[in-house]
């Protein structure tokens, strides 16, 4: 009898671990990166491949930088959601086509249009593992000093743009 009571609560144990988390909102997932400086990097424009881009060209603006590319399903959902969020001027969004092929990240823009202020070319993903990324989308809020402020991994929809995103941005606009 005794030999079956020690499976069983080792069984319980980690039914609750499971049950706990999957329970998760996987979006949720806490970023070591948040309050801290943003990694540090130079890369090519996507459009301009002579000219490059560092976090230091933002200093002093509140910025979006969206890891996106164009196998990317997910990516495409929020497409339409960024594409609004820059029509309406409200902060700077950097685009960093994540491990992907030039040609593919130029044609997903042309087709689809370009919501981005620049768009940076991380072909081989080391910034992008800089930043922690999961998987693409993933979206980070930037405040004025270049620190990161909020990590969204998935898609920007516009709930959490109304929600969490633009009342962000507001906040660290009038500091």
């Amino acid at each position: 009898m005794m030999r079956f009571i020690l499976p069983f609560i080792i069984f319980l144990v980690l039914s609750v671990f499971l049950y706990k988390g999957l329970g998760r909102d996987t979006r949720e997932v806490p970023s070591p990166l948040v309050g801290k400086a943003a990694p540090a990097f130079v890369l090519p424009l996507l459009h301009e491949p002579a000219q490059q881009f560092s976090p230091k060209d933002m200093q002093g603006k509140v910025w979006l930088l969206n890891v996106w590319a164009s196998w990317c399903g997910a990516c495409k959902d929020e497409h339409p959601v960024l594409m609004a969020l820059a029509s309406q001027n409200i902060l700077p969004i950097v685009g960093l086509d994540y491990k992907d092929k030039r040609e593919d990240g130029e044609l997903t823009l042309k087709k689809a249009g370009d919501p981005y202020s620049l768009v940076i070319a991380d072909m081989d993903g080391r910034v992008g593992f800089d930043y922690g990324v999961y998987g693409v989308p993933e979206t980070y809020v930037i405040d004025k000093q270049g620190m990161i402020a909020y990590k969204l991994i998935g898609a920007v929809t516009a709930e959490n743009l109304r929600e969490k995103i633009l009342p962000l941005v507001a906040e660290l606009k009038a500091k």
